[in-house]
């Protein structure tokens, strides 16, 4: 079975910035999309902020087995009506793999329900990223660690609900770590954070980066149906429950008022 990713990119410092432009000439997205789709079990497409429905209709998102989250300054240009389908689909079962500055999108944010904060500096330093999860799927083919020459740096503490596990945690040369692979069970969605990316270094290029994006798709991908409305509460009349019983005491609701029986 292939499993079909879709990588949506904020494709803004692509075309403001010379840097990422040269770096990146088909976007970062393309890159990303690009690594994937050299593993025969990933067909990887893309999407954008500029596209209609920044490119996540209800079509694209329900034919999305998993979907790669990265963006930076346009954190607030995301329609909140995309950011809930985004999350509906999570919560239905779609995996989500948010990169680096996707600590803080709109969905990354809903779906962790904390500030998701941490401390930044832009400095080109070294970053070593040790596995914390051995044998763990997302981290098939590694060493103990890896280096990333130039990155920059993240700092704990970072403010986000106590994962499911933390895969990698990362020093940085300024003398900083950070907890630099975390997953997340959000509904029937698996969700990877990943934090390297940033957008004026090489880092999607490194062959290990690309290791880690193609297991952390397979790992975020969920084989059973969507669930078909995950938001749905409905109400079990009495005739209906598991058990037999007897209705007893005062109702809220009269007979048939509000959908109930």
């Amino acid at each position: 079975m292939t499993l079909r990713a879709l990588v949506w990119g904020e494709n803004v410092h692509e075309q403001n910035n010379r840097i990422v432009a040269e770096l990146y000439p088909k976007g970062m997205h393309q890159c990303i999309a690009d690594a994937l789709n050299t593993d025969p079990d990933i067909s990887a497409s893309t999407a954008t902020l500029q596209q209609p429905e920044h490119g996540l209709s209800e079509d694209r998102l329900a034919e999305t087995d998993v979907l790669l989250w990265w963006g930076h300054a346009a954190h607030g240009d995301v329609s909140d009506e995309v950011v809930e389908r985004v999350c509906d689909a999570v919560w239905s079962g779609m995996g989500m793999v948010f990169l680096h500055s996707a600590h803080f999108a709109k969905p990354f944010k809903r779906l962790m329900g904390a500030p998701c904060n941490l401390s930044w500096r832009e400095a080109g330093e070294r970053e070593r990223l040790w596995v914390t999860s051995r044998n763990h799927p997302i981290t098939k083919g590694l060493g103990d660690s890896f280096e990333l020459e130039m990155e920059e740096m993240y700092g704990e503490p970072f403010g986000v609900p106590e994962p499911l596990e933390t895969v990698f945690i990362s020093w940085f040369q300024g003398g900083e770590v950070f907890r630099s692979g975390l997953t997340y069970k959000r509904g029937a969605g698996n969700i990877f954070y990943f934090r390297p990316g940033h957008e004026t270094y090489p880092t999607y290029y490194n062959p290990n980066v690309q290791t880690v994006l193609k297991n952390g798709v397979k790992w975020a991908f969920n084989p059973l149906a969507r669930i078909a409305d995950p938001n749905a509460a409905p109400n079990v009349p009495v005739e209906q429950a598991p058990e037999k019983i007897e209705e007893r005491g005062p109702k809220l609701h009269a007979e048939g008022e509000d959908g109930f029986r």
